[in-house]
């Protein structure tokens, strides 16, 4: 898929120096998009996708902030209209995973949990709903496994839960300045993050699970997260579109 159907737009993707939102940064941008490609802590890996995009002959910047605090989401909206203008286009994709057993987590891990994944979202969009031109597009990247019943999932499926009900009450409150909200949830993908901690066997597992019979690559999801920030899906907002050969 490539074009330039997102030319002359400014997008934000966070945690976007490694899979999948690496991979949604550079989808974007080979349609046209001017990319900040958002990061905490991996400086080098961003900027090597910055180095990627502007290879190809687009535009893209690193800007470093941490999405759960509020004086760093100011300054990753402030740099980047410094730097392009506006910003058109949010791909809240930044997150992180806590697999454990309810009676073991710990009060500090699930209060992280809850400040990347949930507040994170929220103070981006509420950002997005302040500066965004009409016509603007935010996807928030959630995940399959709200819709299965997994021990150990608890503290991560309930941010995923919160991010999907923030994306259908906030399509209705901007969907008056034509303003698509939707959230994309994948399935077991291929990426740095999901093979930590995971054996070659538990990675067969759940291919199988998956109808196609395979783990997704993050391709497939940024092909996704691209037909949903560009106009020809000007009609679907609200949604809750699981990409994921299949797993449920």
């Amino acid at each position: 898929m490539s074009g330039q159907r997102l030319k002359a737009k400014v997008a934000i993707v966070t945690g976007a120096s490694r899979g999948i939102g690496a991979a949604v940064a550079e989808h974007l941008a080979r349609e046209g998009a001017s990319v900040v490609v958002n990061y905490v802590d991996s400086a080098d890996k961003a900027k090597a996708v910055v180095k990627r995009i502007e290879a190809a002959g687009n535009r893209a910047a690193a800007i470093q902030a941490d999405v759960g605090k509020a004086a760093d989401v100011q300054r990753l909206f402030d740099e980047s209209i410094k730097q392009f203008g506006k910003v058109d286009i949010l791909v809240n994709n930044a997150g992180i995973p806590l697999y454990k057993m309810v009676a073991e987590i710990t009060e500090k891990e699930f209060d992280q949990i809850l400040a990347t994944n949930v507040k994170g979202v929220f103070l981006t969009c509420k950002q997005a709903a302040r500066c965004m031109p009409d016509d603007g597009r935010i996807v928030n990247v959630s995940s399959s496994v709200t819709g299965l019943m997994l021990s150990t999932y608890v503290a991560y499926a309930a941010t995923k839960g919160a991010v999907e009900q923030m994306t259908r009450h906030l399509a209705h409150e901007l969907g008056r300045r034509g303003i698509t909200v939707n959230t994309v949830s994948p399935g077991p993908t291929d990426t740095e993050l999901f093979g930590e901690g995971k054996t070659e066997a538990h990675k067969q597992e759940f291919s199988r699970m998956a109808a196609l019979g395979r783990l997704g690559e993050p391709t497939d999801i940024a092909d996704v997260v691209t037909f949903l920030v560009t106009d020809d899906a000007r009609w679907i907002t609200g949604q809750n579109i699981r990409v994921n050969g299949g797993f449920i």
